[in-house]
Parts: structure tokens; sequence; C-alpha cells
């Protein structure tokens, strides 16, 4: 049974200043009073109702959904995990008065990842929004500029190779298939446990590939071949469990082990299909030479991660999902996007207005972006939707009348704030973790990302609001 506010008794005002004193951040305190917002608090109580049907009238006491609420936006704000905020909020009385967890009991963490799991994408998004319009509420954004610039949040992964991604391949079917043999029996098709094989045959092409030119690829070509082997004997004896899952040949004694063995198949058959494509990519590029083999695995647990350029000096390859960061005035991010697939930056400025003025009610008077979002088409566009000041630049002009243009005042002091956008991504990424996601999936980069937001502009709000 799920309840919208906490109900653990207060603790006593004496015992709040003696412990808490002069600990509140400035910040902290008008976060504090944000969070109390009645809607914040709905959104996530409708997403923990619709977990079990019968969540509102039945079952014993949930965490709250405030608790919920506060709790996750800790651990986004602090870049913790579960396991930490559950030992920080515990001994600490300002965050149990934060938390609103107060002379309860806190909820473990695993509770808490299993609660932060019903706040999916659409929720997130939900919350940022009226975040965002509590802060336009206060006048802390007014919606008169706006900056926009793009990142990469990296899947969390270790460096694709041909040969490592075989390899994870080949131990998961393994050990999936080891699990169906636990719960059906010794029947029909036994597991062949290749993974010393598969292992050496990782390390050496490991220790070959040092060696570059012609005498390497020669050393490395044999060792795949092998590999490959292994992996394609590996598929059929997955394949086979597959089968005789369906088939009936292996099944369990009981329903809800029946109900797993049938997990296990769709897991089986998901990974199959991944393992297929890297051992086509694979013999695509080490006997083909095709580097660019479309739809590209890069991991078999993140398939969906894509290779990014950004043109970065230190990290010129990065894996995982472009994020668009916009921003108003105050530091305020009134919105973000995780994009599926990698967009031109060109083709994001329009749609960023049209963002801002859906979301604040108002055309900017001030854009301000870097380079790659100019197109002479662009600039024209946003002044016809009212822009007055588009400062885009555009690098490799030779127009003089451009040049020119671009070497105003205005426009210069446009470009000078718009690099603070590159500062709000370098401190997401530093302080809220927005550097890799830690949560799976597509789904799980989205909520990450968000929460980070979220925290953020809590923070920002406060900071405002407490001058």
């Amino acid at each position: 049974m799920i309840h919208l506010r906490h109900s653990s008794p207060p603790l006593p005002d004496e015992l709040l200043a003696d412990a808490i004193g002069d600990s509140w951040e400035p910040w902290m305190r008008v976060a504090d009073r944000i969070l109390e917002d009645e809607k914040l608090v709905q959104i996530v109580y409708e997403a923990l109702l619709r977990r079990h049907p019968n969540s509102r009238t039945r079952g014993r006491l949930g965490t709250p959904a405030e608790i919920v609420l506060r709790m996750l936006l800790l651990k986004h704000i602090r870049n913790w995990s579960f396991r930490v905020l559950e030992r920080e909020v515990r001994p600490n009385v300002l965050y149990r008065e934060f938390t609103r967890v107060r002379a309860g009991k806190v909820p473990d963490a695993k509770t808490l990842g299993r609660q932060a799991l019903a706040l999916g994408p659409e929720i997130i998004q939900q919350l940022h929004q009226r975040v965002v319009e509590l802060a336009v509420e206060n006048k802390v954004v007014q919606g008169r500029k706006m900056r926009v610039d793009t990142t990469v949040v990296e899947t969390n992964i270790h460096y694709p190779t041909d040969s490592s991604l075989l390899g994870d391949g080949d131990r998961v079917l393994t050990r999936l298939m080891k699990k169906v043999t636990v719960i059906a029996g010794e029947v029909g098709s036994k597991v062949r446990d290749s993974m010393r094989s598969v292992q050496r045959r990782v390390a050496e092409i490991a220790r070959a590939s040092r060696a570059k030119g012609d005498k390497g690829k020669e050393r490395i070509e044999p060792m795949y071949r092998k590999l490959l082997e292994i992996t394609n004997r590996v598929l059929r004896q997955a394949k086979r469990f597959s089968d005789e899952i369906a088939s009936g040949v292996k099944r369990a004694s009981d329903i809800l082990k029946q109900a797993a063995l049938e997990g296990l198949k769709r897991e089986i058959d998901s990974m199959v299909e991944t393992l297929e494509k890297v051992v086509s990519q694979t013999k695509a590029r080490v006997f083909g030479g095709d580097t660019h083999v479309a739809g590209k695995i890069l991991s078999v647990f993140e398939t969906s991660t894509e290779v990014i350029r950004k043109g970065k000096a230190s990290k010129p390859t990065e894996f995982g999902k472009m994020v668009k960061v916009q921003e108003a005035e105050n530091q305020i991010v009134i919105d973000f996007q995780v994009y599926d697939d990698r967009p031109s930056d060109s083709n994001l400025l329009i749609p960023s207005i049209e963002t801002h003025q859906r979301l604040l009610g108002r055309t900017p008077d001030l854009v301000a972006t870097d380079a790659g979002f100019y197109s002479a088409k662009n600039v024209a566009k946003a002044q016809e939707m009212g822009v007055k000041r588009a400062s885009v630049p555009n690098r490799s002009t030779k127009s003089y009348a451009r040049r020119l243009y671009q070497k105003q005042r205005w426009f210069k002091k446009g470009q000078k704030w718009r690099t603070g956008c590159e500062g709000r991504i370098s401190l997401l990424k530093r302080r809220h973790g927005l550097r890799r996601s830690l949560y799976k999936k597509v789904a799980g980069m989205k909520r990450w990302v968000g929460l980070g937001v979220i925290a953020d502009n809590l923070i920002n709000i406060g900071r405002a609001l407490a001058n």
C-alpha cells in the first residue's frame, strides 16, 4: 500500500536545532520548500501506484511517494550509489529531515532501486517540466535568453573489440544454459563449457594485436578463425536448448520454475540474435576489411550504444548517446533530450526555439549556440520566429558582411555567455555523474540524465532564491 506523504513523527524542534544547527546549505532550504510541491509528489505517487493494480488499498505499507522522490534526488545531487545513499541518510539528521524519513526507517538500497525503476523516462520528463514551471513561477527564469549545446553520455561498457564481444556473448550463453540445466535437470542436450578455450583465444588475440602492419594481421586471422569456430558451436548449442524448452523436452516441475525457464529461453534467443550480428561484423572487419558495418554492435549488453566523434583531442571517440542540454537564465536547464539516433546539431536549433516557446510562453530575445548549429536557413528562420539576436557563428564564412556581423559587441557577448553551456555540461558530468550512465538500456540512460538535470536545477533554483 502506497502513501502520498510520510507518516513518521517529525523530529522535535529542540533536537533539530541542536543536531542540524546551521548545517543547512542555503540552496538546500529553498530546494526543501520546492519539493513540498503537491504536483511533484502526485506525479511520483501515481507512478508508484501503477506498479501493482491494488497498491492504493492493499498490501503492506510501502515507502511514501514523498520519500522516494527526495531520496532519489538526493542520490543524484550527491552522485551516490543506492547503497551509499542508504548509509549516508541513516545516521545523518539533516538528510533525514531533507528526505522526510525523520524518525522513521530508512528504505534499504534494493527497495529504493526497485521503486526508482517505476519512474520511467516519461515520469522523469514530467518531474523536470514541473521543476521548470516552479522556476518560472518563482521568477528564476524569464525566458529572454536561450543557449543550447550537445554532449555525449557514455554507456557503462568496456572498450569494444571483436574478440571481447565474442567472449562476452559466449560467456552469457554458457551461463544461461547452465541455469536451464539447474531447473530442468540433465535431459536433452548437455552443456559443453568452452569458456576456457574462449578466454585463451581472446588473450592470444589481445597480445597479437599489439603488432602493427601486415605481420600482425597474418598472426591474428587464424586466431579469430578458432574463436569464431568455438562461438558458432556455442550458438548451435544455445539454439538446441531454446528449441528443447519450446518443445517441452526441457521443462520444470512447477509453474514458477517453468515461468523462469520461459524467461531464460527469451534471454537465450535475444543473446543468440545479438551474438550472430557480432559474428557477422567480426568476419566483415577481420577477413573483409570493412570497418563501417551498418548497425554495428559495440556491447552485447548495451546494444543501442553508438560510436560518436565530437572532435575532442583528449577523447576522439566516445561510446554512448548524444544528449542535448538547453538553458535559460540563471543556469536553469529547461530541456534535455537523449537521442536514440544521433542527429546533426544544425537540425536542433529551430526545434529548441519551439521548445523554449512552448515551455516558457515566449520567444527568446537572444539565442546563443556554437558553430555546429549554424546554417543560413536556421538564422533566417529564427529571426522569422521573433528572435532579435541570433549569436550563431559561421566559422568558415567568406562573406565580408557576415564577418563584420559577427564582430559586433552583442554577438561577442552572446558567444561569451554561450560558453557557460560548456561549463554547465562539465559540471553535470563532474557533480551529477553524466559522464557515464550507470542505469541500463536507453530507458535507463534517459532516467539517469533526467535525474541529474533535475538535481542540478534544484541547486541552481535554490542558489538564485537564497541570494
